[in-house]
């Protein structure tokens, strides 16, 4: 007998990270052995990050959904039977065309994001949803407040490469644990290190990043927008700013200008973000001299009720630089790629017969227990987890535990939202369906087929929602498409100014294709020029604006940073990343231990008007008083207590553009 060699299959990590990482995946006999990097893609080149290191024991975890599932006992009690699909889809489409013909479809809520970035995968459901005329959900869970913010002052304006960064000789890293959530930028920025550059972090707190940086800078929540502008009152008192470049290219320098010499002196500034004036002033001169310097934005400084304005002050202080026109210089918030691909064929908004309300899922807990005319009867759930993931715990977890509420959910795992289901139903990982993949971090795009079969009874999200439409009766033909037919659509459609013939047939063979972004107007606003004073915003000039934690009184901001071993609640089905995690931990300062009587390693409480959580504490130097640090977001069967940290986040939205505010809550601590 001959032996059977394992066989190589490319594949794409698809987790919410903006690496979107190149996969090797070793099969033999339908399983994946193993899963390591792809070191011919052009951004991860052979690297992966601990979580996607052992993804093989994702695919093929002992405690997989195998089959549908039915619940007999009360919510939550994991108490269910085992169904046939067809059955399964009998039950739910028969009760949504009850709950349709009784309430109207807006009586439904479909509750999705990014559990898969796969084009198709991610975006199964819209058209099947808007042809039932259900509730549209606002999917703004994470940084549209950045993209708002970069908007009003670069419109469309694609962000740089990622590779500029190697030539920079100062790189400041801004509101971003880049080593935990950005790991393949890393790698460039040691490069730019290696070769001279200096790297700064402004952060809240000394997080694991800060192990790269020669400076960090910490800065108080909410507040990274008056530094940033008491950085431009420096840059013009001074002559740095980049008079030629701004001249050239922006409109609203001479308003911002007098607005920053105004109201931002470094004095004033310190007091409101924290950040003594001297280093402001010292920050302000090494931006200001630095031959090329390169911004990279992380997420976090969005996540506060100020968000939008914020970044929007940030990218302003980049361009007060002028360093779009520097060798190694830029600013980059988002990779910006999506404008090449048409998703409208897949999401079909025109199969709605009228407009129906929209649902933030940020405000789910509302949505479920305060919404009439008609109420929230019925949930269908995939590609995330809003138990464990949506903000005030609390309530979103009193309105997916009502009886009268019909839930549905399509996964992987038994998950806190699983385990309040009423139909379960089973869900394949990324190696198990096709998809095609882009990124936010980078301009690589890649198709992947399986490259293994479904495990156990599992299905694609795609081939879930063809069955549905199909008891449903919708007869539409993309209802009838597979998945690489609609992978087909998607690609036809795609703008050929991104992506050529001869790269699209590259793609098509599911190699790695580098995007090129289009030619054309250099800026992508209105006025085709740097847009400093923008007329169409509510506030014309970059500012300061409060956060909403600015009002509160509880002594502790409360900062909800990402973990090096989770990735938001994904991962938390591997013991081994669990245990390296060290479990669900709240950083403080030694001071604010101290005067709360509490030790290290002890069980502690953190608490608001909203709930309680309990952490483990950890005192550490690198978080400054004021602020409390809890990392990750833990599945309520592995927290210590009854809740995890979005029991202390609000309902509360963004500036601008619906985001969330995870960042912008109080709490206080005392002792379990």
């Amino acid at each position: 007998m001959f032996a059977v060699m394992p066989t190589l299959a490319r594949s794409v990590c698809p987790f919410d990270c903006p690496d979107a990482c190149g996969l090797l995946v070793e099969v033999e006999g339908g399983r994946a052995l193993a899963v390591r990097g792809d070191p011919e893609h052009p951004y991860s080149r052979g690297t992966l990050c601990p979580k996607m290191n052992g993804y093989d024991r994702t695919v093929h975890a002992p405690d997989r959904i195998a089959h549908p599932l039915v619940r007999t006992g009360p919510k939550g009690a994991g108490a269910f039977r085992r169904a046939t699909w067809d059955e399964a889809i009998r039950i739910v489409t028969d009760r949504w065309k009850a709950i349709a013909a009784e309430s109207g479809g807006e009586a439904i809520l479909p509750y999705s994001y990014a559990g898969s970035m796969g084009l198709v995968q991610r975006n199964a459901g819209m058209a099947f949803f808007h042809r039932l005329g259900a509730t549209r959900l606002e999917r703004t869970i994470c940084t549209p407040a950045q993209a708002a913010g970069w908007s009003a002052v670069m419109g469309a304006t694609p962000g740089p490469s990622p590779d500029v960064v190697r030539e920079s000789d100062l790189v400041v890293l801004w509101g971003i644990n880049a080593v935990a959530t950005n790991l393949h930028f890393v790698a460039r920025v040691k490069e730019a290190r290696r070769n001279g550059a200096r790297v700064i972090l402004v952060d809240t707190y000394a997080n694991d990043t800060a192990a790269i940086a020669d400076e960090v800078v910490l800065v108080r929540p909410g507040a990274d927008a008056a530094l940033a502008l008491g950085v431009v009152h420096v840059l013009a008192r001074e002559g740095l700013a980049d008079e030629r470049f701004l001249a050239a290219e922006a409109i609203g320098w001479p308003e911002l200008r007098a607005r920053a010499l105004a109201g931002y002196a470094p004095a004033d500034v310190s007091a409101r973000t924290g950040v003594p004036a001297e280093t402001i002033e010292t920050l302000a001169r090494a931006l200001g001299r630095a031959r090329a310097p390169f911004i990279r934005i992380g997420g976090g400084p969005s996540r506060y009720g100020n968000g939008a304005m914020t970044i929007r002050s940030i990218v302003a202080l980049a361009a007060v630089l002028g360093v779009h026109d520097r060798r190694g210089g830029g600013c980059l918030a988002s990779t910006s790629s999506s404008a090449a691909f048409d998703l409208s064929p897949l999401t079909r908004e025109d199969l709605l017969s009228r407009p129906t309300r929209a649902v933030s899922m940020n405000q789910l807990g509302r949505a479920l227990n305060e919404l009439s005319d008609p109420p929230i009867r019925a949930m269908y759930v995939w590609c995330s987890n809003p138990a464990a993931v949506a903000p005030d715990q609390n309530a979103v977890l009193r309105g997916l535990a009502r009886e009268d509420l019909f839930l549905v959910v399509h996964e992987r795992f038994m998950t806190d939202t699983a385990r309040l289901a009423d139909v379960v139903l089973p869900a394949t990982t990324s190696l198990e369906h096709a998809d095609l993949y882009r990124s936010y971090g980078h301009y690589a795009v890649q198709r992947v087929r399986p490259a293994i079969p479904p495990v156990a009874e599992a299905l694609p999200n795609w081939d879930v929602f063809r069955r549905l439409a199909a008891a449903m009766g919708f007869d539409e033909p993309l209802f009838r498409m597979s998945t690489d037919e609609v992978i087909e659509l998607l690609l036809a459609r795609t703008a050929p100014r991104w992506l050529g013939e001869a790269d699209r047939a590259r793609v098509a063979s599911g190699e790695p294709v580098v995007l090129a972004p289009p030619p054309g107007p250099r800026w992508g606003t209105p006025s085709g020029r740097i847009e400093l004073l923008n007329a169409a915003q509510p506030e014309p000039l970059p500012g300061y604006l409060p956060a909403h934690a600015d009002a509160g009184t509880l002594p502790l901001r409360l900062v909800t940073a990402p973990a090096l071993y989770t990735l938001n609640s994904s991962f938390q089905e591997r013991p081994e990343l669990r245990e390296k995690a060290g479990g669900m931990i709240l950083k403080l300062a030694p001071a604010e231990a101290a005067r709360r009587g509490l030790a290290d390693g002890q069980a502690v409480v953190a608490w608001n008007e909203l709930g309680e959580a309990t952490f483990v504490l950890r005192i550490l130097d690198g978080v400054p008083p004021g602020v409390a640090v809890a990392e990750g977001v833990f599945w309520l069967t592995h927290a210590p207590g009854a809740r995890n940290v979005n029991a202390l986040t609000s309902q509360r939205l963004t500036d601008q553009a619906r985001g969330s505010t995870f960042y912008d809550n109080r709490v206080d601590v005392r002792s379990a």
